[in-house]
């Protein structure tokens, strides 16, 4: 079976994701916020199911996001005009929003329960529609997904795993280590990493505390790729530069003779662009853009990227690092379409 698995960005909809990925070992995964995010997040899954064979078994799976009764419409529409090319899907949303009612009454794919979270809706589903997980990995998911529970619907009478889950919340709520727009697939893995980690304090004596206590250590190890001990910030730094090295082709702008790198919404580049500059000598500056359009432009001597953020967008700064923002910036998911303006715009001031 083929699994299609879009899913909230908080601790619980990670929850519902690291369900799937013990059960199933493999699939597509996406996760998006409510809007514009969901409706991409489908199209993309559509368009990936349309070039699979008629004959693959596949599992539509959406839990955590509430669809509005539009999105659902359209959703059924779709799912209707595969059906009808011959494609084997089964769609299933798993929601806990009252926000969702009007979808839930209307389509039998939607099920709605507002008494548990997702992940624990999604964790009786799979016991209950295929046969569930193994001993093993129950012993520790169990108990996880309760504390998931406790803590998203809130409920305070369950100390113990209310206690526990307000450090998963926030454990999870804080990974801002790897980028999620450009690396979404390790961004996911880390948290995945995480929880699955935070299982083995659940049974210890003060486990909240001990584990609070040791995120910062798991994440490091998590990061770290070559062995060697760092800060974290260093740590991220490489392991950003060995991401990047797979993408650094597609993520590739050039202004006059000079190669750079361009990111999305990566965020505090000092580290990262320095790190990457220095590892690949033949670029010459790294671009970060955020969603409201702030640039931060970094270089190493060969280019001057004051006088480029000048030039760009009234911007300025140091020679070597600079800041601007771009007013007509328009904020999206893709970051296909912000490669594209900011290369017409370093065309435009060659």
């Amino acid at each position: 079976m083929r699994l299609f698995h879009i899913s909230h960005t908080d601790l619980d909809g990670y929850s519902c994701q690291l369900l799937t990925k013990e059960f199933f070992k493999t699939g597509f995964f996406l996760n998006a916020n409510y809007g514009l995010e969901v409706k991409l997040s489908i199209k993309k899954v559509i368009e990936l199911i349309k070039q699979l064979n008629t004959n693959d078994e596949i599992l539509f799976l959406i839990t955590d996001l509430n669809l509005t009764y539009q999105e659902s419409k359209d959703l059924d529409s779709e799912i209707k005009k595969l059906k009808k090319d011959g494609y084997q899907i089964k769609l299933q949303v798993l929601d806990h929003h009252a926000t969702g009612q009007k979808s839930a009454e209307k389509f039998d794919w939607y099920f709605l329960d507002l008494k548990r979270c997702a992940a624990k809706i999604t964790y009786d589903y799979l016991n209950e529609e295929f046969n569930g997980f193994s001993k093993e990995i129950d012993t520790w998911i169990n108990p996880l997904i309760n504390c998931v529970n406790a803590i998203d619907i809130w409920l305070e009478e369950e100390e113990q795993n209310f206690e526990f889950g307000k450090v998963l919340l926030s454990m999870i709520s804080r990974v801002r280590e790897i980028n999620n727009v450009l690396f979404a697939d390790l961004n996911r893995e880390l948290r995945l990493f995480l929880l699955k980690k935070a299982a083995t304090y659940i049974s210890l004596e003060n486990g909240n505390i001990k584990l609070d206590n040791d995120v910062h250590l798991l994440k490091k190890q998590f990061l770290n790729v070559d062995g060697i001990d760092d800060t974290i910030d260093n740590l991220s730094a490489k392991y950003l530069v060995n991401s990047l090295e797979d993408l650094k082709e597609s993520l590739t702008v050039f202004y006059k003779e000079h190669k750079g790198l361009l990111t999305y919404t990566l965020g505090s580049i000092s580290i990262p662009a320095n790190a990457f500059l220095k590892a690949n000598s033949d670029y010459g500056f790294f671009i970060d853009i955020g969603k409201k359009g702030n640039a931060s432009f970094r270089a190493n001597g060969k280019v001057d990227v004051s006088l480029m953020a000048q030039k760009l967008a009234n911007g300025g700064g140091h020679i070597n690092a600079s800041g601007a923002k771009f007013e007509d910036f328009k904020e999206t998911i893709d970051y296909t379409e912000v490669k594209n303006y900011l290369q017409e715009k370093l065309k435009a001031i060659e």
